[in-house]
């Protein structure tokens, strides 16, 4: 495994490579730890990895240089997948000085026992030289936690980039160009999604700030390394920072005696008269990592369930919930659902999710008392039909 990214600097990581929960996320690709160091006249180690694989990084270091020559280990951000290896590093490396900021050295004395730490605490655009090289610090804050930051190495034109280009991707490669471009993109994409899609104003401010950087290379905290494809991740980047629509259109549902999915369908064919890509998911059999990162990138969405105990089907208000967290933009559609005896819950529930989310509301729900009508599901494909036209629109 190449694990040499520059002269003199090498990926100390760990690859996990079963984990398929990170908070509600699901990784069916496993992930990274990605940690580095950098051997100078002194020698840096930039992040951690996780709690239980701290033994692992400390033999990643040792097996290319000794404890006592780390001088400093920096701390981009403080979120436990990245820190939690920390408290066993700094007591493997007691002479070394954790580099980090203001707002991190706050977050780190709240989740672990730092009383026996060196702290070397900088401030937006500090540098610090271990020699031949020298480390340049860049806060990013929300992306995504408060104390977030970068450290840029200008001599080899290196950025670790932290969580911003990540993805949680297990690969016994480490560099974009090992693995083919459209599985790499893809798995950055649900990342985005799914991580960071809320904060997509700072982000776009850090990579205003990023792009004026020289760069050869972003090492990010998660996945593989960018070091051919850069500016197609960054190309990237600035269509997920506002949710571009693509001409696409999603139909999502639930159902409990087939009625809503019926409406669904319909919905779907009548967007399949369009030129455009139309995906269909059932919340049922479908896990909400799936679902927002095609959000990210659609024009349009049909969200329906059912009426049930005057409310929701379960299973759609937690993807609901879910999405509403991250709050994609730039997005339109409607409301759809089926009832027995009371209309209270069901399409009007929905409605009223997709209203707190910004979604622009293109018509009032549609809705079918038990089972569709014909006329129903006519009118469930017109309205489908009028999606996919809107969605045209957005073909480059």
């Amino acid at each position: 495994m190449n694990i040499t990214l520059k002269d003199g600097i090498d990926w100390v990581g760990h690859i996990d490579w079963t984990v398929r929960d990170f908070h509600g996320y699901k990784t069916e690709s496993g992930s990274t730890y990605n940690a580095y160091l950098i051997r100078d006249e002194k020698s840096a180690v930039i992040d951690a990895v996780k709690a239980p694989y701290a033994d692992k990084l400390l033999e990643h270091i040792q097996a290319l240089t000794d404890l006592e020559n780390i001088n400093y280990v920096v701390c981009n951000h403080a979120e436990p997948d990245h820190s939690g290896g920390l408290p066993g590093l700094m007591a493997a490396c007691p002479q070394a000085e954790l580099v980090c900021n203001p707002k991190c050295k706050s977050a780190l004395e709240m989740h672990y026992d730092t009383s026996a730490w060196n702290w070397h605490v900088v401030a937006d655009g500090d540098t610090i030289s271990l020699g031949k090289r020298t480390l340049s610090f860049i806060n990013t804050p929300m992306v995504h936690w408060p104390e977030s930051m970068f450290t840029y190495v200008p001599e080899d034109k290196l950025l670790f980039s932290m969580d911003a280009f990540g993805q949680h991707h297990a690969s016994a490669f480490r560099f974009d160009d090992e693995e083919p471009l459209d599985v790499i993109l893809q798995e950055a994409k649900a990342y985005y999604a799914n991580i960071v899609m809320l904060y997509g104003r700072p982000i776009a401010q850090t990579m205003a700030r990023a792009a004026e950087l020289e760069i050869e290379m972003i090492a990010p905290s998660h996945g593989v390394i960018w070091r051919s494809h850069i500016k197609d991740v960054f190309a990237a980047y600035q269509k997920w920072v506002v949710c571009k629509p693509a001409p696409k259109v999603i139909v999502l549902y639930a159902s409990m005696w087939q009625s809503t999915e019926l409406m669904a369908r319909a919905i779907l064919e009548g967007a399949q008269e369009c030129n455009v890509e139309a995906q269909f998911f059932n919340v049922d059999n479908t896990h909400s990592t799936r679902i927002v990162t095609e959000v990210l990138d659609c024009a349009a969405m049909a969200i329906g369930s059912p009426t049930l105990n005057n409310s929701l089907m379960p299973a759609m208000a937690g993807v609901l919930c879910y999405m509403s967290g991250l709050r994609p933009t730039n997005k339109q559609g409607f409301a759809f659902g089926s009832y027995g005896w009371s209309m209270r819950g069901g399409a009007s529930a929905v409605e009223s999710s997709m209203k707190e989310m910004k979604i622009e509301i293109t018509r009032d729900p549609i809705r079918a008392q038990y089972v569709p009508t014909p006329e129903v599901l006519a009118e469930c494909r017109e309205a489908g039909r009028q999606m996919g036209k809107y969605a045209e629109q957005f073909a480059d």
